[in-house]
């Protein structure tokens, strides 16, 4: 196996402490800134490990004096297994497994030299994707419940059988001296021992999307179940939902988390209210701009929630499956592939600020303050009553209704010459206040656009959302389609007057740059206001996604 090996250094914008619902303001300083024939038809396994060692700067100069910890996450390209809803014997499974397995060794070995104490690799990284119930049964170990069972599977391997793909792992977060975080499918007994009114499935046994995680002495300490799934065909959601962290000695607590879950209040804002401030987010995402990139959510989550984010994706072009980060509330390091990038696994390398309130190794955060960003002055104990403040925007103009990540906005044209626009989905409104700093020679169309509404298209949750966004065409109807590039830049102040505290806020630039808003702020009313100027490259979207988690259970469209 050849493996070729990139290093860069990059420094981030050093930014004042404090809450990012509070006038964040970024310093301008510039220094700152083996297999048998089954498998042979599988593509052949190159990995490509690009390094991003990031020495993190926050707060004042000297951060050493400020608890921090170096994080890696792995995006992987998953070596696939070309036949997935054919079953296979356990041999031929494991043979797959291993040849993924491989490279994250390697990814591993890299991190380690790099100084990382823990390590992240993706959803269905291990085993691929598109399974059957039944063909992936030859994939299938079963996790021990950490918390009924101590057990190193590096050191005692005989205790559990066909067990061979936790024992890999156990031993590579011990050889290499880390955490290491992985997801796997977990085959548990029916019932469940934990819940013994809970109704079996027709097969008589549990079928899991699993993170486990392992200390840097090979001992399995966590185990979460997926618990918002998405087109999983092979698996069972938990009879009851899973909320679990796990302690490191390097940053205290972190939260486990995978992919859809994201997107849903439990576990992840579950997570979040209850303290925990750093979450482990393995996923399997496929892009969709404008508004959920997968790196454009992932530092959005990051910045609404006051959180760490530690992001790890799969590489699949064919499935636009790209993106992943490390993310403070005031940093971001990302790899997000280009078009036509060689199609090859990368390894990123940050510091990160410790945020654990509770750690007690270092006297607590170091990011701000200590709780959630959702609800800075009175909590977060619910939906907004949609009294509590008015936004009213200028006189409408002309709008019009366009489709946007399958839902109906409602749209404004921006003007060329910059002022003051507003928009209303019904009693949601969005007001815009720009200014061009450079109009792209035109000839880009942008849109200031509303939805208060239920999306019902390949999930089903409910929403508030402002965004400016760029058209894909010189016609109104392109407004809402995907678009990567663009020219212009401009200065622009974007609000909305939102029934939910969970708002979460987006700047995303040309070619995937993500930039972070010179001011959020955020009201006891329900009021949100992002701020932004000096962009680094033409605007592609800016938004503030509100989730309306209150809602979901209702399954009514918003009024």
């Amino acid at each position: 196996m050849s493996e070729q090996t990139s290093i860069h250094t990059v420094d981030i914008d050093k930014v004042l402490p404090g809450d990012p619902w509070a006038e964040c303001r970024v310093d301008s300083d510039p220094s700152t800134r083996s297999g048998l024939g089954f498998f042979q038809r599988m593509a052949p396994m190159s990995p490509l490990v690009l390094v991003v060692l990031v020495l993190a700067r926050v707060g004042q100069p000297e951060a050493a004096a400020d608890p921090s910890y170096v994080a890696a996450v792995y995006e992987h390209r998953v070596v696939l297994n070309p036949e997935p809803r054919v079953p296979v014997t356990r041999r031929e499974a494991l043979l797959h497994m291993h040849r993924n397995l491989d490279v994250y060794e390697h990814a591993a070995a890299r991190a380690a030299r790099h100084g990382a104490q823990i390590l992240v690799f993706p959803e269905d990284g291990i085993h691929g994707f598109n399974y059957t119930r039944s063909s992936i049964s030859g994939y299938l170990e079963t996790v021990p419940d950490p918390h009924e069972e101590r057990w190193n599977p590096c050191t005692e391997p005989g205790r559990h059988n066909d067990t061979e793909v936790l024992q890999r792992l156990s031993c590579m977060a011990r050889r290499h001296g880390l955490y290491l975080v992985a997801n796997m499918a977990d085959l548990q007994p029916c019932p469940l021992t934990t819940d013994p009114s809970s109704v079996c499935p027709p097969d008589g046994r549990w079928q899991f999307n699993t993170n486990v995680v392992f200390s840097s002495d090979g001992l399995l300490v966590a185990r979460y179940h997926k618990n918002n799934l998405y087109f999983e065909e092979a698996f069972d959601t938990p009879p009851q939902t899973e909320v679990v962290t796990f302690e490191t000695p390097f940053a205290g607590r972190f939260g486990l988390i995978i992919c859809f879950d994201i997107l849903f209040r439990d576990p992840t804002v579950t997570l979040v209210e209850r303290g925990v401030r750093q979450l482990i987010f393995p996923t399997a995402w496929m892009n969709q701009l404008p508004l959920l990139d997968a790196v454009q959510f992932q530092w959005a989550f990051s910045l609404g929630a006051n959180v760490s984010l530690l992001a790890a994706n799969i590489r699949n072009d064919r499935l636009i499956m790209t993106g992943s980060g490390i993310f403070s509330p005031a940093s971001a390091t990302y790899h997000h592939a280009a078009r036509g990038e060689p199609e090859e696994g990368r390894l990123l390398v940050a510091r990160v600020p410790v945020l654990d309130p509770l750690w007690a190794g270092g006297g607590g955060a170091s990011g701000g303050p200590t709780g959630s960003g959702f609800c800075p002055a009175d909590g977060c104990v619910g939906p907004r009553p949609s009294s509590a403040a008015s936004l009213d925007p200028p006189p409408q103009q002309d709008s019009f209704i366009s489709s946007m990540m399958y839902d109906p906005f409602r749209f404004v044209l921006l003007g060329r010459a910059g002022g003051e626009v507003g928009v209303c989905d019904g009693a949601f409104c969005c007001r815009l206040r720009y200014e061009w700093e450079s109009p792209g020679g035109g000839v880009e169309l942008y849109a200031l656009g509303a939805f208060a509404g239920t999306h019902t298209v390949n999930g089903r949750y409910a929403l508030q959302v402002c965004a400016v966004v760029r058209c894909a065409a010189s016609e109104p109807g392109s407004c809402g389609q995907q678009v990567e590039e663009a020219e212009s830049r401009m200065a622009f102040t974007l609000e909305g007057v939102f029934d939910t505290g969970y708002v979460y806020p987006t700047v995303l630039a040309s070619r995937h740059v993500l930039e972070r808003p010179e001011q959020l702020r955020k009201s006891a009313e329900g009021r949100v206001v992002l701020q932004h100027s000096n962009m680094t490259a033409g605007l592609v979207t800016a938004c503030l996604y509100g989730r309306m988690y209150h809602m979901d259970s209702e399954g009514a469209a918003l009024e």
